[in-house]
């Protein structure tokens, strides 16, 4: 069956990004997020030697240790930098937001931003997932204008991982496993190991069917999202725990269990992270895009991966070498260093910089590249400097 593409273009005119806070060093995470049981990680400087990030942001007062941001907050500070003004938002046809780890289960995350933007009534949606939802987000908007549903769209990604790391939501386990193991309290690696991975940040774009008057802008030629859930188990996740290969939800755990496991926590499955993330979500992924798309390493400007660790940097590369697409480094572009991993809101955050970085030339053409561990998800995405 042929699928006829519809006619309208959809352009990015802006982005924006928010870190909150002051960045926060690798000597002073401990000290933001605390230490659990009153012991040192003794994974931390192990992780952080791995993962190559230098500094990152909490949505959390240094001064006080306590939340001056909440997540929905945090996504309507990067909105109202996109928008700075009233009359700016009342013309959005159509808010996406989303986020790994809302502040509530219900409602969804989007309605608690707009209540937080208080613009007038608009459409409004919410992704929901782990790296990928924000990319998600970023195609509900581009098909919404692209179906001409919508003529000017604000997508937006936040995460503030920072409230489910704080050492004050392992105290349950930790007590128990004092009492049960009669041990030094220490987390399980699956948890301690993304305590040290993640932080906070939220990214905004603005849509229309119209590139700007003045300046650049990104037209979105494509984006291609691809599911191997069917094929792996599950690999990240929160809310759940892992037996034989299957999530038990938290719904199926008393509330005494739930405290003992750091149900709130996410965890990772490290063994089946490395094995997989780059065979199936670069190589299997990437071969089956560039057929479709009928692209070539050569055709791009600009290659922007989310990856979670600079651990993963030149496996990525070798992945792409594996299939005959071979973008070399100086065409990478990353802020993880110095931004950190804000998950779903990373691309955001990276296409921020770069795009008001002055780099930019009319035609060049952006590879963005976004994976998503959690049953292993990847998306790919073209854009056009305009």
């Amino acid at each position: 069956m042929e699928f006829k593409a519809l006619e309208n273009a959809v352009y990015i005119n802006n982005l924006s990004a928010v870190m909150p806070n002051d960045p926060v060093s690798n000597a002073d995470m401990e000290k933001v997020l605390g230490q659990v049981g009153g012991q040192r990680s003794r994974a931390k400087s192990i992780i952080l030697r791995s993962n190559q990030i230098k500094s990152r942001h909490y949505g959390i007062d240094p001064e006080t240790g306590e939340f001056n941001y909440t997540n929905a907050q945090l996504a309507a500070e990067a909105v109202e930098k996109l928008l700075p003004s009233a009359s700016e938002l009342a013309q959005i046809d159509t808010l996406v937001a989303s986020t790994s780890l809302p502040d509530q289960s219900l409602p969804n995350h989007g309605v608690m931003v707009h209540g937080e933007l208080k613009n007038p009534p608009c459409e409004v949606i919410s992704t929901s997932g782990i790296c990928l939802c924000g990319v998600t987000a970023l195609k509900y908007g581009y098909m919404a204008i692209k179906a001409g549903e919508s003529k000017k769209g604000v997508v937006v990604a936040s995460e503030l991982a920072s409230s489910v790391m704080h050492a004050r939501n392992f105290t349950g386990e930790s007590d128990y496993k004092i009492k049960q193991l009669e041990a030094k309290p220490e987390l399980a690696f699956e948890k301690d190991f993304l305590r040290w991975m993640l932080s906070d940040g939220a990214g905004a774009a603005l849509l229309s069917n119209e590139p700007s008057a003045t300046g650049l802008s990104l037209k979105i030629d494509w984006i291609d999202v691809l599911s191997f859930a069917n094929e792996l188990e599950a690999c990240m996740y929160a809310g759940a725990e892992k037996e034989n290969g299957q999530l038990k939800g938290s719904a199926f755990y008393s509330s005494q269990e739930r405290e003992q496991l750091s149900l709130s926590a996410i965890k990772q499955d490290v063994k089946l992270l490395n094995e997989n993330i780059v065979k199936v979500t670069v190589e299997k992924a990437l071969s089956q895009i560039a057929a479709k798309r009928d692209i070539k390493p050569e055709d791009y400007d600009f290659f922007l991966p989310h990856y979670s660790s600079g651990y993963f940097r030149e496996r990525l590369f070798q992945g792409l070498q594996n299939i005959d697409f071979e973008i070399p480094f100086e065409k990478w572009f990353t802020n993880l260093p110095n931004k950190g991993n804000t998950g779903s809101a990373s691309i955001f955050i990276m296409l921020d910089e770069l795009f008001h970085s002055g780099n930019l030339k009319q035609g060049q053409k952006l590879l963005c590249y976004i994976p998503e561990s959690g049953r292993f998800s990847s998306a790919f995405m073209q854009l056009s400097v305009v």
